[in-house]
């Protein structure tokens, strides 16, 4: 498959911004130019990676083991006799109790929580990574979409150039009294359709700058930024099964739901923990009666009706719910790139219609009723009419170069990757 250029291969840069924007020159930037901004300047994206820290904090709660517990208690306190206080009296008569208690937590409980902290981290992790996918993946449309508005802006140029020609020639041709006052007046009022065509198409690109600004940040690009890049297209190496089969790797939303299994295996196994019970060992010291003692207790609540039942069902139904959630995904997945792949294939033969023939046929058309009308061997209807049909071909073919990328780009999301041979 070929593809035909329109215009000339820009290499962008980049321009930093440590120097006066008057001494850089116009900002343009190229597609992975707008990507990496995004990444790094997009606020929604930015606001999700936090969930990352958030779920790794989360961790830290996990990992932690119960505090032990500081008990201290006096008794039988002449409080209300003040009289009887005394260091005898304190000694003999008051009690006085000190000790240290701690929970340990049976089941491997710590570890469990965890595990389970960490596996919901790594879901998180693949989470963010498909909003990137997606942040990627309109950046890239939207690019595109400044791409046609500026082929679309320099058609609808040449265009009003080639047919102000037009126009000065009809006027000298009205002056030799070789067409009428009419035919004048209406190559005149088409001139209008040219002039609304272009401020039509300025319309757009300013419009569309503006929604690719939104993407990679205001603060990345200046006012009057610029892209660099054409409306161009490759054809695709690999075949259906192989994208399927990468897409399947590499997917963030389908890792995610796999790692899903994996943190829904953890929370089963947290709850089965939390239903061994906890051993509590506290130690005390005693002073009462001039003597001095120590007491140890041992306390276990009696797993006679409550033994965590109810969490551990319900956490291993949630294991059968993520399983069936990475099964649609999966299913997703594949479906995604089926779409996607006939998509582009489907564009592709429309591109290669145009540049088998009807471009260079609209643009003979053109020329040759230009030609005859200037030498008085057609009718002004006829060029007009030619001229209608010769823009409605060129802007279509661009309409389908935008439709072959925005394709490709939906390709690149549907599979994950931007690297497709």
């Amino acid at each position: 498959m070929r593809f035909r250029r329109l215009g000339p291969c820009v290499v962008a840069t980049f321009y930093m911004f440590a120097l006066p924007l008057a001494a850089q020159g116009p900002v343009r930037i190229t597609l992975d130019d707008a990507i990496q901004m995004a990444l790094a300047h997009n606020h929604a994206l930015q606001a999700q990676r936090s969930t990352i820290d958030e779920s790794r904090a989360q961790e830290i709660t996990a990992n932690l083991r119960p505090n032990p517990v500081l008990t201290v208690d006096a008794q039988f306190l002449p409080i209300f006799n003040p009289s009887e206080f005394s260091a005898d009296y304190l000694n003999e008569t008051a009690q006085f109790d000190a000790g240290i208690g701690y929970l340990f937590e049976r089941g491997k409980k710590r570890q469990h929580r965890l595990q389970a902290a960490q596996d919901q981290t790594a879901v998180t992790r693949s989470t963010v990574a498909d909003n990137e996918r997606t942040l990627i993946f309109n950046v890239a449309s939207q690019f595109v979409d400044v791409l046609l508005a500026e082929s679309t802006l320099d058609l609808a140029q040449t265009d009003l150039k080639s047919f102000q020609q037009t126009v000065d020639i009809g006027q000298e041709q009205y002056r030799a009294g070789a067409i009428s006052e009419g035919d004048l007046l209406k190559i005149q009022l088409q001139l209008l359709t040219f002039q609304m065509d272009v401020s039509s198409a300025q319309l757009s690109r300013v419009q569309a700058l503006t929604s690719l600004r939104q993407f990679v940040g205001y603060e990345s690009v200046p006012d009057g930024y610029d892209v660099a890049g054409d409306l161009a297209g490759a054809p695709l190496a690999l075949n259906k099964e192989d994208l399927q089969a990468m897409a399947l790797r590499q997917r963030p939303d389908y890792i995610a739901a796999v790692q899903g299994v994996t943190a829904a295996q953890s929370q089963y196994g947290l709850a089965k923990a939390n239903g061994k019970r906890d051993v509590t060992l506290t130690f005390d010291y005693d002073h009462v009666s001039g003597t001095s003692a120590g007491s140890a207790f041992f306390n276990m609540d009696l797993p006679i009706f409550n033994r965590n039942q109810g969490e551990i069902a319900r956490t291993n139904f949630t294991i059968t719910q993520a399983r069936e959630q990475e099964k649609e995904a999966s299913e997703t997945v594949l479906s995604d790139v089926e779409n996607a792949y006939d998509n582009l294939q489907t564009n592709g033969e429309v591109i290669r219609l145009y540049e088998t023939g009807y471009l260079d046929q609209a643009t003979q058309s053109r020329d040759i009723s230009k030609f005859a009308y200037e030498h008085g061997a057609a009718s002004l209807l006829d060029f007009l009419d030619a001229e209608r049909s010769y823009r409605a071909i060129e802007l279509a073919y661009r309409q389908a170069l935008a439709a072959y990328m925005m394709a490709m780009e939906q390709l690149r999301e549907a599979v994950g990757s931007r690297k497709l041979p």
